[in-house]
């Protein structure tokens, strides 16, 4: 049984390892804002446990068992988020801090029937791939509305990140998902983007479309 701390550890290890399954330990000490020595006394237990392959001054090597528990504390999250948005009508800016809650707790039966209950989907209310019971992933090969070219239409599927200021302004803009947005104009010198969707124009900045995954329509 997985300690709530254990949890957070191993959500931030599915955030940070790379396409070969490493992460270094001061990006889980920056990630999660603890000591070194508080990371690396974990990772030495997760090593006990099979998660981890734990070597001084070197990457972790995250174990298959290790990816699965992780990828399974963020399914939990994700179905959680989609969850309060689709049965309990929250807001995309509502969710985070619930679900941080509701993540941990460790009946799976619970959990697959949420996953029942919502039709199995694919992804969460910010457009993030929601892991199966078996750590697996969909891999979604999305651009940022900044890499778009001036005079295409493209469709938002995801976003970066989900800060709560950020989640409002889109509320503010009327952006959510699956908009489409034509883009009208591109400044070549900061980088901002006249776009329209919704019968209205808008002028987004570079740090916005960076944020904006899409795909082409």
């Amino acid at each position: 049984m997985t300690t709530l701390s254990e949890e957070n550890y191993l959500k931030a290890i599915f955030h940070l390892e790379d396409s070969n399954q490493h992460v270094a330990v001061n990006e889980i000490s920056k990630f999660l804002g603890i000591k070194m020595s508080s990371v690396n006394s974990m990772m030495k237990k997760f090593a006990e446990k099979g998660w981890v392959i734990y070597e001084s001054y070197k990457p972790l090597k995250i174990t298959a068992e290790g990816h699965r528990r992780a990828a399974d504390v963020v399914r939990k999250h994700r179905l959680t988020e989609m969850f309060l948005v689709q049965k309990m009508g929250f807001g995309w800016e509502q969710v985070h801090e619930i679900a941080e809650q509701i993540e941990h707790i460790k009946s799976d039966l619970f959990f697959d029937k949420i996953d029942e209950l919502l039709n199995h989907p694919k992804v969460d209310p910010h457009g993030s791939p929601i892991p199966d019971r078996n750590g697996n992933i969909v891999e979604l090969n999305y651009l940022t509305l900044g890499e778009s070219r001036e005079g295409q239409t493209v469709i938002l599927k995801a976003i970066t990140d989900s800060p709560k200021d950020f989640l409002r302004y889109l509320n503010q803009k009327q952006i959510a998902l699956e908009t489409e947005i034509e883009i009208l104009e591109k400044e070549s010198f900061d980088r901002s983007m006249k776009v329209h969707y919704h019968d209205r124009t808008e002028v987004l900045s570079a740090l916005v479309a960076d944020r904006l995954l899409v795909e082409k329509k």
